[in-house]
């Protein structure tokens, strides 16, 4: 059903804490590598913001489309979703090691762990923390990735744990240049993204 598939886009949204990032990556393209390291040093401090958008899922069984909020504030997060029609609404809320998934008409669930929760209500082993950086239009920090930049030394497309994504625009908020379409292809799903608005924020350690 639709609303199980708007359950695992916000499960991938989810922050398993901001770790540093490494050099796994391996980079193509028409970018400069040296801008590319200082847009990636800039929307890694980037460490807050809010989004409103909408996002289209595509399965063998299941397609649709919903409405996305996404509160994030450091290592806490709020992400709502709701389809079309009224056919069903789930908001994940959380931080590390305590996760909360209120699914309407169905129930309150909680996890140590995204992961936990997501292995325990829906049966699926996935990326969930890599959403929070993929967003912002970089790599998650903790495995290797692919990566083709743009010419304007952005990212076009990565591919990371059997995941690509590719970044179709950017809009500019605040100084920061941010994904505003954004395509995933997984195993048997397709994940559309579009952000109608971007509030970033750099709230500090």
């Amino acid at each position: 059903m639709f609303l199980r598939h708007c359950i695992t886009f916000s499960l991938l949204a989810v922050l398993a804490g901001c770790a540093g990032f490494g050099s796994h990556e391996a980079l193509q393209g028409q970018g400069n590598p040296t801008q590319w390291r200082e847009h990636k040093a800039q929307l890694t401090a980037l460490d807050g913001w809010q989004i409103n958008g909408k996002v289209g899922i595509r399965a063998p069984q299941d397609s649709g489309s919903g409405t996305l909020f996404w509160l994030q504030r450091q290592d806490y997060y709020d992400i709502r979703l709701s389809g079309p029609l009224g056919r069903g609404a789930a908001r994940l809320t959380g931080r590390p090691g305590a996760v909360v998934l209120e699914v309407a008409n169905q129930g309150r669930y909680e996890a140590p762990t995204p992961e936990a929760l997501l292995e325990e209500q829906l049966g699926w082993r996935l990326p969930v923390s890599h959403l929070v950086w993929w967003v912002r239009g970089l790599p998650a920090p903790d495995s290797k990735s692919q990566l083709t930049l743009d010419g304007d030394s952005r990212l076009a497309s990565l591919a990371q744990d059997g995941w690509k994504v590719e970044y179709l625009s950017y809009t500019e908020q605040n100084g920061y240049w941010l994904p505003e379409r954004i395509k995933l292809h997984g195993e048997k799903i397709d994940v559309t993204l579009v952000i109608k608005d971007w509030q970033p924020r750099q709230l500090g350690r």
